[in-house]
């Protein structure tokens, strides 16, 4: 790679986003920093934590804080407006809270961490209709099913909310192929979403320069899942008319880079590709995305599963893949099934080396334990285990994108691991009505229940047990008529 590197600056003022290293063309791995004032600061390649309801699954504020090293997260509106009046919108931060940001209060995030605010939470519920979206609203799926978010009202609410990272709402088809017809139209539809979005930014600009306002967020537009050139007038539209006006940009599908115009390369991709796999991740950061969403965190966690996996590969796995002695043996895997019962006496951490505060403090007995028990606790040591590995593994990520040798080590990553993350055996948390998208009548529920009632009217739970055979008593039975009916016996 060393031939086709070179040093790059970004052009975002303040220097938001700057490159230290990046490809000579449009595709390949860079190397970046994001800064805000009174935030992390983010080395790209990074991930960002996937929220639900303002919150990463399984884990409370404190122990975000406490026991991760999240740097941002990532936060849907809809999860916060399935009532007519959010309550989100009235809300209002203590005086003493550090900012005013009504979000970051509302959701207790903490006060270093990264705050992107968009429409829809990733990956979202596709909508049920084909056409779900028109020329003023777009169709989201709330906490009581889908309405229609208009985007006269998405605009001035997401700039109101304190976030750091406002996302403009596009006209996505989540789920679904766009035709010609369709791109032309969700072209003009986000023209004039961005052109209104940003008109509103610049008058928010002049009252804070005047001190009638407070800080602004900054502003990175969507693209269309498909290449520039098929939604060329748009991205003129970014790189002309609102030239100046957008931080980053919006990646919802790696076509989208193949042709990205020069004028854009220097801003901060933030992808919603969502990855179902390592593989996938590394695929897309040579593709050059900065900034990834990875639901398939949260997904491990759920199911169970433990990820165990490194970057670059250790110098056994690449050694057992690639020697001729070791051609049957197969890779490793991605993670471990935490519901096998042959981890109920290990002593062992989840990971080997992992410094984790679950691999520290715990071990997979015990793990296996809260799982079968149900108890929360094992998804939140899963959880913050999970995030632990994936913030090793982007670590791993920028230093061999520094050193030359991405590409190599990807290919011995391939190698070294299984291609899919082990299947979930077991039955994890609740499932809620917003992760998942209803298919029709007469579908079984998404979660089984705990006990089942009787069907013949004496065996219950799979005829694990049974009911005893009594007789009830008559209303005006005495005591010796119930002791013979077996109801009650006498003691005295």
């Amino acid at each position: 790679m060393s031939d086709v590197d070179r040093a790059a600056t970004s052009n975002v003022p303040d220097e938001m986003f700057s490159l230290s290293k990046a490809a000579s063309t449009s595709l390949g791995p860079r190397l970046g920093r994001l800064k805000l004032p009174n935030r992390n600061h983010i080395e790209t390649p990074h991930y960002l934590g996937v929220t639900s309801r303002g919150v990463i699954p399984h884990l409370t504020p404190d122990s975000l804080s406490a026991h991760t090293s999240i740097s941002g997260v990532y936060v849907g509106l809809e999860d916060f407006i399935e009532r007519p009046s959010p309550p989100l919108y009235q809300y209002r931060p203590p005086p003493q809270t550090h900012d005013s940001s009504s979000l970051r209060a509302f959701t207790a995030l903490p006060h270093s961490a990264l705050c992107i605010l968009g429409a829809r939470r990733t990956p979202p519920v596709a909508a049920p209709a084909a056409n779900s979206n028109t020329d003023e609203t777009v169709s989201v799926c709330t906490a009581v099913g889908f309405k229609s978010l208009r985007a006269d009202e998405y605009a001035p609410a997401v700039e109101k909310l304190g976030a750091d990272i406002v996302v403009g709402l596009g006209d996505i088809p989540y789920g679904r192929k766009l035709g010609s017809k369709r791109i032309e139209k969700g072209t003009d539809r986000m023209i004039n979403w961005m052109t209104e979005h940003v008109a509103l930014r610049r008058e928010i600009e002049q009252e804070a320069t005047a001190g009638l306002g407070s800080k602004q967020a900054r502003f990175f537009a969507p693209l269309l899942p498909v290449s520039c050139a098929n939604q060329r007038f748009y991205v003129e539209t970014l790189t002309d008319e609102l030239k100046g006006s957008v931080d980053g940009l919006a990646i919802y599908d790696t076509l989208t880079l193949q042709d990205m115009p020069a004028q854009l390369a220097h801003l901060s991709r933030l992808a919603f590709t969502t990855p179902a796999t390592p593989h996938d991740v590394l695929h897309q950061v040579a593709l050059g995305l900065d900034l990834l969403t990875i639901p398939f965190i949260t997904a491990a966690t759920d199911a169970g599963i433990a990820l165990d996996f490194s970057f670059p590969a250790s110098a056994r796995l690449n050694a057992d893949s690639g020697t001729e002695d070791s051609q049957s043996s197969s890779p490793k895997p991605l993670g471990t099934d935490m519901w096998s019962p042959s981890h109920s006496t290990s002593l062992t951490p989840l990971a080997e080396n992992c410094t984790c505060y679950a691999c520290t403090n715990h071990h997979c007995a015990y793990i296996q334990h809260l799982l079968v028990a149900k108890e929360m606790l094992g998804w939140v040591l899963l959880q913050i285990h999970n995030h632990h590995i994936l913030d090793r593994f982007f670590d791993g990520i920028r230093k061999t994108i520094g050193d030359g040798t991405f590409e190599m080590e990807r290919e011995s990553f391939a190698r070294a691991y299984e291609k899919d993350l082990p299947e979930k055996t077991g039955q994890g948390p609740r499932v809620r009505g917003y992760q998942f998208k209803s298919e029709g009548p007469g579908e079984p529920k998404k979660n089984t229940p705990n006990f089942k009632p009787f069907e013949d009217g004496k065996t219950l739970n799979d005829g694990k047990e049974v009911l005893a055979d009594s007789a009830l008593p008559r209303a005006d039975a005495d005591a010796v008529e119930m002791e013979k009916t077996g109801f009650a016996e006498r003691t005295g």
